[in-house]
């Protein structure tokens, strides 16, 4: 006798109940594994709660790292360098050197592979058409080549002069290669128009992690690089949080908003440039096949002048084993003797990093934070807010920078001596996902220019104290809370 319909339905959920099982007991067994315990948690939370939608996610973008291949190659390039570059660690006077510097130095080379190189000089740009302007007349000037990399390249009436320098270098005979993230440049206006003119002007160009899996290439989607560079014959370089597009970025609803981006670029001289053009060489050949050479390193033995800076470039990203940047940053809190000033647009820390600042303050160091008083992220936006009250409460002083600037620069110093500046932001998505870009530097001269912009910032912000906060409806709050939880989902 066949079954009947109520059979079959107790069959079904038989069978749908011992799946939902399956899935919860594998869950706990795969997911934790070589995970941070907060994305541990909350990836547990999503299949537990919605076992069969939080599979697919967890499949989808489950995995922080690139695949196996890109991670040999990563690993080759490193070992490349660290055997070229044994013995180029010529600084100004390790005399000077805070007491424990050469334990930072030490950690972002064993990390990074990059070494420590003195006799540099670097300058500030704070104005979004200076940098454009600037990086544009170097592209100008230049004889031999120009190494283009960033995340986000597009051509607009802003950066049209850009694209033309490029042009005119080409039909001078200078080799013009250019890198940029495919997905965060598909995803802006005027993406066709960008590509068909790279392609016209004659510039050797490539996406980078592209997402293409019909030519089979793939990686999860939103594992993506990050980093702005611009090297012109190895003999100066541009790298900061600016993008290449419209102060806009061309989005309806940005401008709306009237919301504008403000960011800080550093241009570079001496024989750090050659640092930067070995991540640009890097990225290169992990997307073409075309391997680095000694050639292209070995300006690290040329002299530099000027203001004697000392310099390291610390890549990071999911081709590395270690959080790079995080574990640069965190040596960099604990070390801190007087003041910390942190500017960053996305602000999300993990654990580690909330009790390094908390800490600083017990130790009576003063600690204060620039971000933007609006956001453009509807999701980061809210999940940095969500620590605000625990970083009031520590001590740390919140600086907002005021509408409509969206205060994307990104970078923060130690005491009166060293600084750091580059592409990561300060939140999981930079430490664990996205492939950046940071420079140590060692300089008093250096940081006293850091402290003129950190001042603008000052004026140009309010403060906000605890009892303005704590004035928030709870509708805020709930959102902050929810945004927070999703932003471990890494």
């Amino acid at each position: 006798m066949g079954q009947s319909g109520a059979e079959w339905g107790l069959i079904l959920a038989g069978v749908l109940i011992a799946i939902d099982l399956v899935i919860r007991v594998v869950a706990v067994i795969v997911v934790p594994r070589n995970r941070r315990p907060t994305a541990g948690m909350a990836w547990l939370l999503a299949i537990f709660f919605i076992p069969f939608l939080g599979v697919l996610f967890f499949l989808l973008i489950g995995n922080p790292k690139l695949p196996r291949h890109r991670r040999e190659k990563q690993a080759e390039v490193d070992r490349f360098i660290r055997e070229s570059t044994h013995g180029v660690e010529r600084v100004s006077d390790s005399a000077s050197w805070p007491a424990w510097f050469e334990g930072v130095v030490r950690l972002n080379r064993n990390l990074g592979a990059m070494p420590l190189i003195g006799s540099n000089s670097a300058s500030l740009i704070g104005s979004y058409q200076g940098s454009l302007d600037a990086m544009t007349d170097a592209i100008r000037d230049a004889k031999r080549y120009v190494h283009v990399e960033f995340y986000i390249l597009a051509l607009d009436r802003t950066t049209a002069p850009f694209f033309d320098a490029l042009a005119d270098a080409v039909s001078r005979g200078v080799e013009v290669r250019v890198l940029l993230d495919h997905v965060a440049s598909l995803r802006v206006k005027g993406y066709r128009r960008t590509l068909k003119r790279l392609s016209e002007m004659g510039a050797e160009w490539r996406f980078m992690l592209p997402v293409q899996p019909l030519k089979g290439k793939y990686q999860r989607p939103d594992l993506r690089n990050h980093r702005k560079i611009l090297v012109v014959d190895g003999e100066v370089a541009f790298m900061g949080s600016q993008n290449i597009i419209d102060r806009s970025y061309n989005k309806r609803g940005n401008l709306r908003r009237g919301l504008k981006w403000q960011e800080l670029v550093v241009r570079l001289e001496g024989p750090i440039v050659t640092g930067l053009d070995a991540i640009f060489a890097t990225d290169w050949y992990l997307e073409t096949g075309d391997a680095l050479t000694r050639d292209e390193i070995v300006g690290f033995d040329q002299p530099g002048e000027a203001q004697n800076l000392d310099c390291q470039v610390v890549p990071s990203g999911p081709g590395f084993q270690n959080e790079n940047n995080l574990k640069l940053f965190l040596a960099l809190l604990y070390a801190a003797k007087e003041r910390i000033i942190i500017t960053s647009p996305y602000f999300v820390p993990d654990e580690a990093m909330l009790r390094a600042i908390s800490g600083a303050t017990q130790r009576g160091i003063h600690v204060e934070l620039f971000v933007s008083e609006i956001g453009d992220q509807a999701l980061v936006y809210h999940a940095q807010r969500s620590y605000y009250e625990a970083l009031l409460r520590a001590g740390v002083k919140i600086f907002m920078y005021q509408a409509p600037y969206i205060l994307h620069a990104k970078h923060f110093t130690i005491d009166d001596d060293v600084a750091v500046i580059g592409s990561s932001n300060m939140d999981i998505r930079s430490f664990e996902l996205n492939m950046e870009v940071s420079l140590l530097v060692r300089g008093a001269s250096f940081v006293r220019e850091m402290r003129e912009v950190e001042a603008r910032y000052r004026r140009d912000s309010t403060e906000l104290t605890l009892d303005d906060w704590m004035r928030q409806p709870l509708r805020s709050t709930v959102l902050d809370n929810l945004a927070r939880l999703t932003s471990a989902l890494q």
